[in-house]
């Protein structure tokens, strides 16, 4: 039977990519360092999604086991796999990256055939990251091994996973959309046959169609909603204020798309209207605090904020609604949040400017650099 390594046993890892795995007939071996999931897993060998939408069903997902992922079995699965994939969170692929290595020269030595690396992380060039990452680990004889066995295929994921307690400790709840974009040109030995896999030979366009639409929207409607002392995304997106700039900062993104990369403009717009629905499910009680966690990471000139606000003024198009969407996101004070706890410290030690301007790449004084300071002095009366 094929087999598959699903790096990541939490909600995602389970609920989605290991899922779609499951019922394409791989055996999936769920690797983490959590020991209570991993017993659990080989246990019962199966669990329930649960889909969380007005019609309300229940699918069991079979043919599963757990591993360890930092004990020495789990370098055994992966020299007799034909896939691997990830969701772990994108800085934490670099402590899988040795253990994967080990895996790859375990299958050199034993001659094995084709394997695919899909990380599924929310983060444009995941699977490269990972690649370069697995490389630094390899002898030169595994990464000419590699280079000619072993595919390592960027991708897109996009399906809400909010914390669901079930009956049982591997029960997980999932919003019933879903897509799963791969890079098909990278893959080695054919193309798996993945019901819910759909592959892409232009994956640039649909990450950044994913990150600068979904991401984007889903980023600015809990900032703003946090400020606002909201608790979930589907409460924040009911809230005219913060829908006046979270819907408008994705159709600003959304005309840039269009622009760059020709998608059909009417579709897109259907795209966008689709991901307010998602975002206004009641079933899905997605809090603001897991969505807007990570915020450093998410100001970034290439992610979701900046990103498409970059990608507009490159067009010479309207950014002002993503502007404000940042000018949020460094109002987001969690003490429970590493990278929060660190931007507020920093604006507190250095000032708002200095920290907006290291933070997003704007010159001071520019045009984008005093329209996110405008909004940062406005939004500072709205915190809660």
């Amino acid at each position: 039977m094929k087999k598959a390594i699903q790096f990541g046993a939490g909600n995602i890892g389970r609920g989605f990519i290991g899922a779609l795995l499951a019922n394409a007939g791989y055996h999936v071996v769920f690797a983490d360092v959590n020991e209570q999931m991993i017993q659990e897993l080989n246990e019962k060998k199966s669990y329930q999604i649960h889909i969380l939408d007005l019609e309300k069903s229940v699918e069991t997902i079979t043919n599963v086991s757990g591993c360890m992922s930092n004990g020495p079995e789990i370098i055994d699965e992966i020299a007799s796999a034909e896939i691997i994939t990830t969701a772990v969170g994108p800085n934490v692929l670099k402590f899988i990256a040795p253990t994967i290595a080990q895996g790859i020269e375990a299958r050199r030595a034993a001659g094995a055939g084709p394997l695919n690396v899909i990380a599924c992380e929310n983060m444009v060039g995941a699977t490269s990251h990972l690649q370069e990452q697995v490389e630094s680990h390899l002898s030169e004889e595994g990464k000419a091994y590699a280079r000619e066995h072993v595919g390592f295929a960027n991708c897109s994921v996009d399906r809400i996973v909010p914390p669901f307690q079930g009956e049982n400790l591997l029960d997980v709840g999932v919003e019933a959309f879903h897509e799963w974009i791969v890079e098909e040109p990278k893959l080695k030995g054919g193309t798996p046959e993945i019901d819910g896999m759909k592959l892409t030979d232009n994956l640039v366009a649909y990450v950044q169609r994913k990150l600068f639409t979904l991401n984007t929207g889903h980023a600015i409607t809990a900032y703003l909603g946090f400020l606002k002392g909201i608790e979930t995304i589907d409460q924040s997106i009911q809230d005219e204020s913060v829908r006046s700039i979270a819907r408008p900062a994705m159709e600003e993104s959304g005309a840039a798309l269009v622009k760059k990369y020709e998608f059909d403009a009417a579709e897109h717009a259907k795209y966008i209207d689709k991901i307010e629905t998602r975002f206004k499910n009641p079933y899905i009680r997605d809090e603001v605090i897991r969505v807007g966690r990570e915020p450093l990471r998410k100001l970034g000139p290439a992610d979701r904020l900046i990103g498409p606000a970059n990608m507009a003024a490159e067009l010479g198009l309207g950014r002002d609604h993503l502007l404000q969407g940042a000018a949020a996101a460094f109002l987001y004070d969690n003490n429970n949040d590493p990278q929060s706890a660190e931007l507020q410290a920093r604006i507190q030690a250095e000032g708002v400017g200095p920290v907006v301007s290291d933070v997003t790449g704007f010159a001071k004084d520019s045009e984008d650099y005093n329209k996110i300071m405008a909004a940062y002095e406005k939004f500072k009366s709205l915190k809660a």
